[in-house]
């Protein structure tokens, strides 16, 4: 992927595409932000760059270090990702005996990669500190970061910051859509993660079309065929695997009845379920905006029985009485 390819991230990329273009490249980046940002993919895009024969502020994609590295052949390019739930003292170590071998090249670049640098022991961290301190030449590090502040100040003063933003809900559909994801799944997966990648997760989750048709029929029934509601629980929950994904059926639940706010609020626009425009616009101003919201309010609270070990239906059975009684 080149860098001009990332979606969204304007400021990073100019920071990036900048150092390329000038030569004046740093020997330590922080990309920090949170995760679904597009950082690990930035950061490969920026090492293949750094690699690439033709000197532009881009990855050509052609040149032979490109190819390599698109190969997975890329010797000089070295990658550590937690080992568990942390980056231990080890493998900063093991990093530094690979830089510290020679290329058949001796003016070649080396690039290593650190994903969750946020995640580095104070042991870690520290020779990892030594090691910008004292760099390889040439030499380029990348770390990668959701939490700043977890990460050794004296490790953020010496590397230059690149900010990864939050992507927008309308930028990620933007972008699942130019992926060719089904527009009505993407609307909804965007409104259930905090990036990219979670809302690729769970567009591709097996089962998350059929659960989002439960919630439509659901959210119908709940509010005039209470018997039938309590069917649909028995038949599509208990007996399939769908009970398994509860949560996930109450978080679009709860995108269910704030779809009725927004439309009396006139945002259509908004709304997830806009397949379902036609029956929310017969129905949305058959309740005041304090029923929807109350809606809202008792969906939460089954999620929250769930999570202290009700059982799903009984969970479930008990927020249609709920719904039922307004």
């Amino acid at each position: 992927m080149k860098l001009a390819a990332i979606p969204g991230q304007e400021k990073a990329k100019q920071i990036l595409q900048h150092a390329l273009r000038s030569g004046r490249v740093s020997h330590a980046y922080l990309f920090a932000g949170p995760s679904g940002t597009g950082k690990l993919q930035a950061a490969l895009a920026f090492a293949q760059a750094l690699f690439c024969l033709c000197g532009g502020d881009d990855a050509c994609g052609e040149c032979l270090e490109c190819r390599k590295f698109e190969h997975g052949n890329q010797p000089d390019l070295h990658r550590i990702a937690p080992d568990g739930q942390s980056v231990k003292l080890g493998q900063i170590q093991e990093l530094q005996r690979e830089m510290s071998y020679r290329t058949s090249d001796s003016s070649s670049r080396k690039v290593y990669v650190i994903e969750k640098a946020d995640s580095m022991t104070l042991q870690a961290g520290n020779s990892l500190l030594k090691f910008l301190e004292e760099p390889v030449s040439p030499t380029v590090a990348i770390l990668l970061a959701t939490h700043t502040g977890a990460v050794l100040p004296t490790i953020a003063s010496r590397s230059q910051p690149v900010p990864f933003l939050p992507y927008s809900a309308e930028q990620m559909l933007e972008q699942l859509i130019a992926e060719e994801h089904p527009p009505v799944l993407a609307r909804a997966a965007v409104h259930l993660a905090s990036g990219l990648d979670g809302s690729r997760a769970i567009i591709e989750q097996i089962g998350f079309a059929e659960i989002r048709n439960v919630v439509i029929q659901l959210g119908k029934e709940s509010l005039s065929r209470f018997t039938a509601a309590l069917v649909t629980i028995q038949q599509r929950l208990s007996k399939t695997d769908l009970g398994a994904d509860s949560q996930l059926l109450l978080s679009l639940l709860v995108l269910w009845f704030r779809d009725m706010i927004h439309y009396q609020a006139g945002r259509s626009d908004k709304m997830v379920f806009i397949d379902q425009l036609e029956w929310i616009s017969a129905h949305a101003f058959t309740k005041p905006v304090s029923y929807w919201v109350s809606c809202m309010e008792l969906t939460l609270q089954a999620a929250g029985m769930i999570k202290a070990n009700v059982a799903p239906q009984l969970a479930l059975e008990q927020l249609m009485v709920r719904l039922q009684e307004g």
